[in-house]
């Protein structure tokens, strides 16, 4: 008999927690696992589902209002802010019981409890001690809230998806993922948005083409865009927010939100008592097998702020469940190319290198696409899709695809195959396009915009 309550034990009920639970368990593991606020973590709760369905609600207004163009009789009307978030909270209400389920199926014991370390190998969950040969850490992240004057009086990301009314003037601090998705959902549903940050272009990180065409099409649907301006103080005057700016000028809005970044949850994890380090973003760090300094002590996802996304967390937990119980060797993922979206208005699907990091490895050559989308030829909305290739000049193999667009991201998931396996420009060449659709000109970019990198000026 083994002296151990559980040979595994998963700290955190989200996407990757839960998955890594489910394939150990399938394994013939002894798993329990804890969640102390909902099951799914936050993509499933106060992130990625919500927020796509906020997206799709967003969205609805200004199609009635393209399809004039298209000769029907429409017009815009109001929308139901409460009648829309009950309808979110009951699908996402769903969402919860299918995990409980699938991790009663696979024979896992859940505590819906906080988990905090004793010792090593010792938990205390909920006020009962148990005890586990491993341990998986999963615990995700929370909204940053900084060290600002009057922060306080704005809310995170968190609070939005249990607002009872919607603000009609809403002020956005910051200008990464989070923040231009709720300016484009705040926007289509009808709201005045201001989007303050401190960088010349929003989404620092990405590409900077991607980056110009964003700023662009934000501004064109109405987005106030204060770039390069810096928050001083949050002031509440009875019901508006007052955003102090760093020039001396000033943001009124009904409502101020935060989206400034987000920090692993460490906080009463008791990591000091089992000995297990984190670094100075307070992200716990792992190895290529996500150990941790205390060998049978690992964590995955975003509590290890590597590559913070869903899949990502999926993929660790899964094939770190295979590596500690599996009897054959564990699937093989690929994290070297990771594509990834931004739900902006329009949306982004990247995936691989930027132009800035491809020119930092060699020569490359950039092709470059930006058009006006069929549909908005006949609505006359002034917004452009932009296309990207980037393609190393000594293999020809595309290192990087990005795009600006409708259906962006479902397009570049398929981008992402190709990318993974190794394609060449020339493979992208020989490839038939489907036509008439916006992917098509993927495979129909033949004219190079220019040539980075060491060797582009004497090209």
């Amino acid at each position: 008999m083994t002296k151990f309550d559980f040979d595994l034990f998963v700290i955190g009920g989200g996407s990757g927690g839960v998955r890594c639970a489910r394939i150990a368990a399938g394994h013939g593991a002894r798993v329990g696992i804890a969640e102390q606020r909902f099951w799914g973590g936050t993509c499933v709760n106060v992130g990625c589902v919500p927020k796509k369905l906020m997206v799709l609600a967003a969205g609805y207004g200004p199609a009635a209002d393209d399809a004039r163009g298209f000769g029907w009789d429409t017009r815009r009307g109001s929308h139901d802010w409460g009648g829309f978030i009950a309808t979110k909270d009951a699908e996402i209400a769903r969402l919860n019981t299918i995990y409980v389920k699938l991790l009663a199926g696979a024979g896992v014991e859940t505590f819906e409890a906080h988990a905090q370390f004793l010792d090593p190998h010792t938990l205390d969950v909920g006020g009962r001690r148990v005890t586990a040969e491993r341990i998986v850490i999963a615990t995700g992240g929370h909204p940053h809230r900084p060290d600002l004057p009057g922060a306080e009086h704005a809310a995170v990301s968190d609070d939005i998806f249990h607002l009872t009314a919607m603000p009609k003037r809403i002020a956005i601090l910051g200008s990464g993922y989070i923040a231009v998705e709720f300016a484009g959902i705040f926007a289509g549903l009808g709201a005045a948005v201001d989007l303050i940050f401190r960088q010349h272009h929003p989404l620092r990180g990405f590409d900077e083409d991607l980056r110009e065409a964003l700023a662009e099409a934000m501004a064109t649907q109405g987005i106030r865009l204060h770039a390069a301006r810096l928050p001083r103080r949050i002031e509440a005057k009875g019901a508006a927010r007052v955003v102090h700016l760093d020039d001396g000028g000033a943001v009124t809005a009904d409502f101020a939100l935060l989206a400034l970044g987000r920090t692993p949850n460490l906080r009463g994890l008791g990591l000091d008592r089992a000995g297990v380090r984190a670094n100075e973003r307070h992200a716990i760090v792992v190895d290529a097998e996500w150990r941790t300094n205390v060998p049978h002590i690992h964590a995955i996802g975003d509590v290890t702020d590597r590559i913070n996304l869903t899949p990502v967390a999926i993929a660790e937990g899964h094939t770190l469940a295979d590596l500690l119980f599996g009897a054959l060797p564990g699937r093989s993922w690929s994290f070297a190319a990771v594509a990834s979206a931004v739900f902006s208005s329009p949306p982004i699907g990247t995936v691989g290198l930027t132009e800035a990091q491809a020119a930092a490895h060699g020569p490359a050559d950039v092709y470059l696409s930006r058009f006006t989308p069929m549909r908005h030829t006949l609505s006359g909305r002034p917004l452009k899709t932009m296309m990207k290739l980037i393609v190393d000049q000594a293999s020809d193999r595309v290192v990087g695809a990005h795009m600006l667009g409708e259906d962006a991201p479902e397009i570049i998931q398929g981008l992402a195959v190709a990318i993974t396996a190794g394609a060449t420009k020339r493979d992208f060449d020989r490839t038939i396009g489907i036509h008439p659709t916006a992917a098509e000109e993927f495979v129909t970019l033949r004219t190079r915009t220019r040539a980075v990198g060491v060797a582009a000026a004497a090209d």
